[in-house]
């Protein structure tokens, strides 16, 4: 997939009418009621610019195809009754993959979005021995849960971060567990694995590109995204769309290096030092608490707060920092931070970067407003899922679209 196609649904995609853009339509159809709902022909219409004869021509076809289904009646509004038209969930399934430093989940979503299916591994850093035997057994287990419906899979989506082979010091890995990663092709390992078709991003893109999809991306064009995992790590929407940058490596806030008070706090050298999930785990584990902890509710337990205040303390800072720098170079209509965390914990994390923002000095920028994610822990997997989704049924060639002030808006 290229990921540069993914689309806000405040930004109208519109179609044309010339011959032999058959397919082209109809990934335009399907994107406009994947990204505003259930909608009636005439409104399909209105959205993509096509003629009412070629909208109601392909959404026969994709009813025809199994894609879409009509609705019941709309009545009760002036004027004939309305046929509201929407994706239909069996239509298509797709598998997302999250290969992680600390756990590898496995989920199935369906053509609207819905995870049916999750199987997680966890363990203390990704030892691909005992990683890849392990995934062939839960894809086993997934299909054996899809039944019928496998047939209906299009593609696997894989989510892992770009050098699973780097940081091994700072997960106390053994000297040489993870540099049989240098010399494997994930992608090509998992299509040998499931026969099918394997999209790949970096993890925290992949992350990004759910929250694009279902989340906070349905209301703004330009943002950077952060998620807090066992790293911190990000990526960058501009103009609607996922920026990848020439190596897929925009948005890697975790490698930002730091300076004064934030570097000196903890030995942080790198902002992924700072305020990482795996940071404070570590913390809690010298403090007698479980490294999980820092994961879940336990972390905002009075019995724990203070070590957690003690992560936060150089976390929020560092992060502020980073996100100052970034508004400078790519002017932010928002941040977007998420993580493997309580909900509370990333609130408390959005509250305290804030504090932090309000004491700098912002003339000449526009101060981005920061937002919490709405996707959580399940993110990466779920944008790795999204990834064949998008592969398969949204409009990629950018050739064919006319721009918005040529369709009159």
């Amino acid at each position: 997939m290229d990921t540069h196609g993914t689309r806000s649904p405040l930004k109208r995609t519109v179609g044309s009418n010339q011959v032999g853009m058959r397919q082209f339509n109809e990934r335009i159809v399907l994107q406009a009621i994947r990204l505003h709902g259930p909608l009636a022909k005439a409104d399909v219409g209105r959205l993509t610019r096509l003629s009412m004869q070629t909208v109601s021509m392909i959404v026969d076809r994709l009813i025809d195809d199994g894609l879409l289904a009509r609705q019941p009646r709309v009545r009760g509004r002036i004027g004939q009754p309305s046929v509201p038209i929407a994706l239909r969930p069996e239509g298509a399934y797709t598998i997302g993959i999250k290969v992680g430093r600390r756990s590898l989940d496995v989920l199935a979503m369906d053509f609207v979005g819905h995870v049916c299916s999750r199987d997680v591994l966890e363990y203390a850093y990704p030892d691909p021995k005992v990683l890849f035997p392990a995934l062939e057994s839960k894809l086993a287990r997934l299909n054996e849960t899809l039944g019928e419906r496998a047939k209906q899979v299009v593609g696997v989506g894989v989510a892992a971060p770009l050098w699973l082979g780097g940081w091994r010091d700072f997960l106390g890995a053994p000297p040489d567990a993870l540099e049989a990663w240098h010399d494997i092709d994930i992608r090509a390992r998992i299509a040998a694995i499931t026969g099918l078709p394997v999209e790949f991003a970096k993890d925290t893109t992949a992350a990004c590109a759910a929250e694009l999809v279902m989340g906070q991306g349905r209301g703004i064009h330009n943002f950077l995204y952060l998620f807090v995992g066992t790293f911190i790590g990000g990526g960058l929407v501009i103009d609607g769309r996922l920026h990848g940058g020439p190596h897929n490596n925009a948005g890697a806030v975790g490698s930002i290096p730091l300076a004064g008070n934030a570097a000196s706090s903890l030995g942080a050298r790198q902002l992924l030092h700072a305020a990482s999930g795996f940071v404070l785990e570590r913390l809690l584990d010298d403090a007698g608490a479980p490294p999980a902890a820092a994961h879940d509710h336990r972390a905002l337990a009075p019995e724990w707060w203070r070590v957690t205040e003690q992560w936060l303390d150089t976390a929020c800072p560092a992060i502020a920092g980073a996100l100052i720098n970034a508004t400078a170079l790519l002017d932010l209509e928002a941040v977007v931070i998420d993580g493997e965390l309580d909900r509370q914990l990333v609130r408390e994390i959005i509250r305290r970067t804030e504090r932090v923002l309000d004491g700098f000095e912002w003339e000449g920028m526009v101060r981005p407003q920061l937002l919490e994610g709405t996707i959580g822990a399940d993110a990466r997997a779920m944008g790795g899922a999204i990834l064949p989704l998008y592969a398969h049924f949204a409009p990629v060639h950018e050739l064919f679209l006319k721009p918005a002030a040529e369709a009159g808006y």
